[in-house]
């Protein structure tokens, strides 16, 4: 698929249907952003990778929970391989994906370049936080990868 910004995204095994998306850039530390606590309920786009649909890795970003509650991917634990992700794009467009795989990680072991990396089609990483607190913050990181299927 051509490049397209994502405006919606639906994740109907986690309850989520969500718009617009947030474009996502670096931190001032070299990390990617992720979206504010006012914005909990909203998924972010990170905008120096592709657009979901084209070949290579698209990555989408939102909070499991944040200090004001719940938040927009509270409920990735009950999404599952073959679960459907489906991305609206400005062009009209819709980009359907399925889950391949899900791992939780700790942060500091982070698989930056299975995230980032080149793909030779067209994927999609949805990351948020996961595990029990720990000092006020979650200390994983849950990923899902999937694959372009329509």
């Amino acid at each position: 698929m051509p490049a397209s910004e994502p405006v919606r995204v639906r994740i109907p095994a986690a309850g989520v249907d969500t718009s617009p998306v947030l474009k996502l850039g670096l931190a001032a530390d070299g990390t990617v952003e992720v979206p504010s606590v006012a914005d909990g309920d909203r998924i972010g786009w990170y905008t120096n990778g592709v657009t979901p649909g084209e070949t290579g890795p698209a990555v989408l970003i939102g909070h499991f929970d944040t200090a004001r509650g719940p938040a927009v991917l509270r409920d990735v634990s009950r999404v599952r391989t073959g679960a459907e992700i489906t991305v609206s794009r400005a062009d009209g467009t819709t980009a359907v994906f399925r889950v391949r795989e899900l791992e939780q990680v700790g942060k500091k072991e982070f698989p930056t370049a299975k995230v980032y990396g080149d793909t030779a089609r067209p994927e999609l990483r949805v990351i948020t936080c996961g595990g029990e607190i720990t000092d006020g913050h979650r200390p994983d990181n849950i990923i899902l990868y999937a694959d372009l299927v329509g």
